[in-house]
């Protein structure tokens, strides 16, 4: 089959490039001239793991193709997926211009049937204005061209996206138009072979299932953390906690970890403008609310573990961190854990020496050159004549590390953990000073 993507950032690319390998010529459409011409060379402008080779080598078959010309993509896919960005107004909804415009570019370049499928995350009741978009444009133009809309929501998680798309739990597909959805069937049959995961609905439900996804897991973790808060002060252990609940299948071990906050490009945005969407349209959802509440508070406490460490003198002192991105396997900073911390610390005249393993480069990005941040290639020479160690990303470099030498390149042994990786008794045992998220009371060395 034909398709066309629009956009050609985390979602686009991972779906586009997902699509070519089993067989079907992909075409992928950016504004930015800059991106498109990377592409072209083999350079991927983003991390996830497995994508490069998957882009290289479908591209090297002519599978996949990228442009900059809005028409050669409505001519060359009877599929048309929208999978440009939706970041966040100032008031949290959803800001549609991406998508709406490139609904523009369709309509103006189309000739003949097209299936129109939104990819982006988007709010209940954009499919109607994509529908609008397109027959008020054709309208203009003074043609009939037969269209369809679908909605198709994605269910990537960063850094497992490619096994994601190809091994998907469901498929939602929201459409009102029983042969689109055979149509749709057909594409995804190659993901579809052990058991039928399509699932067909109307539109707007399926576009309420993204963020009610979303927004369900966004609470189970600020629960989590909520639950983490209170056993710190009744001297309990959330870990044991999470054993014992998490064994009960009807809550599960998944994403009932407590930590130092979610970030990533997904679950605040979308929390938020699930929220938004429920006052347009007079409903107080006041869990939502509370959700992104507790998570933004949840952020300030590893900052608030360090300043009480210390008395509240920080000026002058130097906290070496480990982890930027907001999770393992990407180098998405967006909404990062890393980010609150960083910018508190540095209000306070703190000196940051950081690592990542794939995000400084966007660190860098993100806030340029600064004399109170220093990057490191290697974790361990991050921790030399810091005051004291802060990790904020799960990486599997950081799980067991030569406890021994942090505690030589400390000034003290101290560690605030905001992703609980290590055991506090071992750590006592060894004369750290051990901060962790809802494991009782501190320790001190």
């Amino acid at each position: 089959m034909k398709v066309t993507i629009y956009g050609s950032g985390y979602v686009g690319l991972v779906t586009g490039a997902c699509l070519a390998e089993v067989g079907n010529h992909v075409l992928c459409v950016d504004i930015d001239p800059d991106k498109i011409e990377r592409l072209k060379r083999g350079e991927i402008p983003i991390y996830e793991p497995g994508l490069d080779d998957l882009v290289a080598e479908n591209a090297a078959t002519g599978r996949l193709a990228f442009t900059l010309d809005p028409a050669e993509g409505v001519k060359h896919g009877l599929f048309q997926f929208i999978a440009v960005g939706t970041p966040p107004d100032e008031d949290g909804s959803a800001d549609l211009s991406h998508v709406l415009a490139v609904a523009r570019a369709i309509a103006d370049n189309m000739s003949e049937y097209r299936i129109v499928v939104n990819k982006s995350t988007v709010p209940v009741g954009t499919a109607d204005k994509v529908k609008a978009t397109i027959t008020d444009t054709l309208a203009q133009r003074g043609s009939q061209v037969d269209f369809d809309v679908v909605s198709n929501p994605e269910f990537l998680k960063e850094g497992a996206a490619i096994d994601d798309f190809m091994k998907p739990d469901r498929i939602i597909v929201g459409t009102d138009n029983p042969r689109t959805a055979e149509l749709m069937r057909a594409l995804y049959a190659p993901f579809n072979r052990n058991h039928d995961r399509v699932m067909a609905m109307d539109i707007r439900s399926a576009e309420l299932t993204k963020y009610a996804a979303n927004a369900m897991l966004a609470t189970k973790i600020s629960f989590m953390n909520e639950l983490a808060n209170l056993a710190e002060k009744l001297g309990a252990d959330i870990e044991h906690v999470r054993q014992g609940i998490g064994s009960d299948p009807r809550i599960g071990y998944h994403f009932i970890y407590p930590g130092c906050g979610y970030g990533g490009s997904c679950f605040p945005k979308d929390v938020k403008a699930l929220e938004r969407t429920a006052r347009q349209v007079g409903f107080k959802a006041q869990l939502l609310a509370a959700v992104e509440d507790v998570n933004e508070r949840q952020k300030e406490r590893l900052f608030d573990k360090i300043r009480t460490h210390f008395n509240g003198d920080l000026k002058g002192r130097t906290i070496a961190l480990w982890g930027l991105s907001f999770k393992p396997n990407t180098d998405d900073m967006r909404e990062a854990s890393s980010r609150t911390l960083m910018e508190a610390l540095w209000d306070a005249g703190v000196h940051v020496r950081a690592h990542d393993p794939v995000a400084m480069e966007e660190c860098t990005r993100l806030y340029g050159e600064r004399p109170d941040l220093t990057l490191y290639e290697d974790h361990e020479e991050a921790l030399a004549g810091a005051d004291a160690l802060a990790i904020v990303t799960e990486w599997n470099v950081f799980r067991s590390p030569d406890f021994d030498l942090i505690r030589k390149q400390l000034k003290t042994p101290t560690i605030f953990d905001g992703r609980n990786l290590y055991e506090p008794r071992h750590l006592e045992d060894m004369g750290f000073a051990y901060y962790a998220i809802g494991r009782g009371r501190s320790i001190q060395a």
